[in-house]
């Protein structure tokens, strides 16, 4: 447990302060005012803040839901992640409850800045909240428990993690349309709940990714060399074998960014024209020493 103290850092504290505020001023000031919902625990909160006494505010709700996640999770996610978790969700509160209740601002009818077009509420509440939701993922922690929940009942019920945050959110909002009695808001909310999603993945995993080759072929010192001559990076060779022919050849793993790949088919082609190449997204690329590049295969920086 102390190693894992050591190990939090102040500066994501910091972000994690900043992503809680983020993901407060898109909710409260976008959302909120116009009725639509986010998605999983935050939703939640928001449907019970409607349903509830004014005395009950988002804030409230947010902690008292998310806090008891993170904590029932801390076995399986560890003591830092649940403190920067806890952290975010209680400065994503806190920020909710400065904008709702202490600040000189009316969202009680409508938004401030877009007023009640659900179109621009639910993209800029969407976008803005998952900058929020994107940091606090990128500095260690998490805006929402949905997650937790969701290791700790999917494989009870026999489905993938993502499967039941699906599930969770669907049922959400049906129940948000069933209150409301119209389903033109839980409609618009999805599209809120994609918004936030996409720019969540850009934030955590930038917006241009960068991409994995595996090349199979039969000419690996050719298509080594050529490769790094054209592109100046170190390339892995891993050992192989076709499983339908039994010939020996090697598969090359060899990281480049998408601009590149109509010239590296090229390269590899004119080499070996039967040469089988596949292409992935890699969201990260870490490498403990650059002097090794090119013999790992985070080489391809």
């Amino acid at each position: 447990m102390k190693n894992e103290l050591r190990k939090l850092k102040p500066l994501n504290f910091i972000m994690l302060t900043v992503a809680g505020f983020i993901n407060a001023f898109g909710i409260t000031m976008f959302l909120m005012p116009v009725n639509l919902y986010d998605s999983g625990i935050s939703g939640t909160s928001m449907l019970l803040a409607y349903l509830t006494p004014e005395y009950l505010p988002l804030s409230v709700f947010l902690l008292a839901l998310n806090v008891p996640l993170f904590l029932y999770g801390l076995k399986r996610q560890g003591l830092a992640f649940t403190i920067y978790a806890t952290w975010a969700v209680a400065m994503y509160s806190l920020g909710s409850w400065l904008i709702t209740d202490i600040l000189p601002l009316d969202v009680s009818l409508a938004s401030p800045l877009a007023e009640n077009d659900l179109v621009l509420c639910s993209l800029f509440g969407g976008v803005i909240s998952g900058v929020g939701s994107g940091l606090a993922v990128r500095f260690g922690g998490a805006m929402d428990g949905i997650e937790v929940l969701a290791v700790i009942f999917s494989k009870r019920l026999g489905m993938t993690v993502g499967t039941f945050v699906m599930i969770y959110n669907i049922i959400l909002y049906v129940t948000c349309g069933f209150v409301f009695s119209s389903w033109v808001l839980p409609l618009y909310s999805i599209v809120a709940y994609y918004a936030a999603l996409k720019t969540l993945d850009y934030i955590v995993e930038g917006i241009s990714r960068s991409k994995a080759a595996l090349i199979v072929t039969v000419s690996p010192d050719e298509v080594v060399k050529a490769l790094g001559d054209a592109f100046g990076t170190g390339i892995t060779e891993i050992p192989a074998k076709g499983g339908y022919s039994g010939t020996d050849r090697t598969v090359l793993y060899f990281v480049l960014n998408r601009f590149q790949i109509g010239k590296m088919r090229s390269i590899v082609h004119d080499i070996d024209p039967s040469a089988y190449i596949t292409i992935n997204e890699v969201a990260d690329i870490f490498s403990a020493n650059h002097d090794s590049e090119k013999e790992t295969a985070a080489a391809g920086k």
